[in-house]
């Protein structure tokens, strides 16, 4: 995908939904810190399932720490690996007590260094609450980088670095997010939907599939 490709993607995708965001619900930067460490490995509509229910009660650090850990495994077992992400958010809710003030603090180094998140999870706070460039390289961006030809890579920081250098810089913020709602909704794994993508005209991807007989 040459450069002026990239562009016809990216303004696509901006003309049709010009203000993308999170899946995940939340109401407060912790509250989306939180969500993001569940998400690991479960669907959005898992975790917000939980979380509504969960954060009405509890929705700082503290306020987990109250729980306890049996309490808090309670509330996300419907979540996949519920028992470790419960250890790991109530590590991280003493850390960010402890260490923070308790609020989420704005620098990767200072986000990978809670337990539960890495690279990805840190991705995701800086751009969506913090409006940081970056990009959350998922199972759904890394397949569509890949299919389109967008940001061919071998491995989600392959894919990751090379989004950052090709993606216009006025598309930045909030390509994460088109990315990850194509890859979810149209350019699905098994079946991509090639025959109601707006972005054909530019992928790179072949054969194209044809659209089911009624």
């Amino acid at each position: 995908m040459n450069s002026e490709q990239i562009e016809g993607f990216f303004a696509t995708l901006q003309r049709a939904n010009p203000q993308p965001n999170t899946e995940l619900e939340y109401t407060s930067v912790f509250e989306l810190l939180s969500a993001v460490l569940l998400s690991a490995q479960a669907t959005d509509v898992s975790v917000n399932k939980a979380t509504r229910k969960l954060f009405p009660i509890a929705n700082t650090p503290q306020a987990i720490l109250n729980l306890g850990i049996d309490r808090l495994e309670s509330h996300i077992k419907t979540i996949g690996l519920y028992k470790s992400k419960a250890k790991h958010w109530i590590q991280t809710c003493q850390i960010l007590i402890d260490q923070h003030q308790s609020q989420v603090p704005r620098t990767r180094e200072a986000l990978e260094a809670l337990p539960g998140v890495g690279r990805k999870t840190a991705n995701v706070v800086l751009n969506v609450a913090f409006g940081e460039p970056t990009m959350a390289v998922d199972t759904h961006i890394f397949r569509v980088g890949n299919r389109t030809g967008l940001a061919p890579g071998k491995t989600p920081y392959d894919v990751e670095i090379k989004l950052l250098k090709r993606i216009p810089k006025k598309y930045l913020v909030d390509a994460h997010h088109w990315l990850i709602l194509l890859g979810r909704y149209v350019c699905l794994a098994r079946k991509p939907q090639c025959w109601q993508c707006q972005l054909s005209a530019y992928c790179s991807y072949k054969p194209k599939e044809e659209q089911p007989r009624a």
